[in-house]
């Protein structure tokens, strides 16, 4: 996908390495086995949501994404 940009395109492609690298190893330190490859995309997300602003076509009073709770978290109390 090629970006008229060619600086944010590679500021974009740096930020979603570190938040890779981030979420990787939060899941690492958490004792995870395998990845968990949802909450990645999830970090992911978040994170180039949080890149877009009105100058890139987002919306200025957008909310903020909710994290929600992640499995382990989830108990019968909660969960729903």
């Amino acid at each position: 996908m090629a970006t008229g940009n060619p600086v944010a395109g590679e500021e974009r492609r740096e930020t979603i390495a570190e938040v890779i690298a981030s979420e990787l190893d939060r899941q690492a330190h958490d004792g995870a086995i395998r990845v968990d490859v949802p909450a990645l995309a999830e970090a992911i997300d978040v994170a180039i949501a949080g890149d877009i602003g009105p100058a890139a076509g987002g919306s200025a009073n957008q909310a903020p994404l909710d994290e929600g709770k992640r499995p382990d978290e989830l108990n019968a109390d909660n969960d729903g």
